[in-house]
Order: C-alpha cells, then structure tokens, then sequence
C-alpha cells in the first residue's frame, strides 16, 4: 500500500515558479513509476508527466514541455513538480499518483494540491 501527499499549491502570478511536491509513504518499489496529473475546473484530469523511479526516465505532456520539471528524491521517497513561466491555464487541482510498471492504470492517487495563477 501506497500513500501520496501532496504540497506547495497556491496561488502565484503569471510568469512565477512554483515546486509542488508530493511526499510518499509506504515502500516504493525500484519498479513503480509516478506521475503528475491536473484537473482544471469543468474539465477532465490530464496527465502533465511521469517519472520511473528507480532509472528516472522522464515523459511528459507537449503543453508543459520545457516548463514543467518532474524529479524525484529516492532517499526521501519524495515526488517533485517544478513549474516556471506559469500561465493562467496551468490553474488546476494536481495529483500526483503511482503505478506499477508494465500497469498501464495509476493504482495510488494523492488528495490533491491546488494551483492558482493569476495573469
């Protein structure tokens, strides 16, 4: 069993940064991989990026390439998000989540952090 937090949300200006993190309990396997999701009000949850955990290789969604960040810290068993050049349409409640490798569906989910970008 895996349980994800979520922090760092808030409310920023156009054109700030911001680190959301996402803090796991429980044993995350060499063989789990976490992402980043976001859902914007009226809208459907959106994957932003995900990250093996054990190799760190990285994907990400087009619309926050060269922005967004994912990393991760295996010693804190900690999840990262940096996010520069934030944009009004980043304005979004955002997850992180786990899942198995080879499993295409996050099995783990966190509660959530919310981000809101002023312009």
């Amino acid at each position: 069993q895996v349980q994800l937090v979520e922090s760092g949300g808030g409310l920023v200006q156009a054109g700030d940064s911001l680190r959301l993190s996402c803090a796991a309990s429980g044993r995350i396997l060499s063989s789990y991989a976490m992402g980043w999701f976001r859902q914007a009000p009226g809208k459907e949850r959106d994957f932003v990026a995900a990250i093996t955990w054990n190799s760190g290789i990285t994907d990400y969604a087009d619309s926050v390439k060269g922005r967004l960040t994912i990393s991760r810290d295996n010693a804190k068993n900690t999840l990262y998000l940096q996010m520069n050049s934030l944009k009004s349409e980043d304005t979004a409640v955002y997850y992180c989540a786990a899942r198995r490798l080879g499993v295409a569906q996050y099995s783990y989910w966190g509660q959530g952090t919310q981000v809101t970008v002023s312009s």
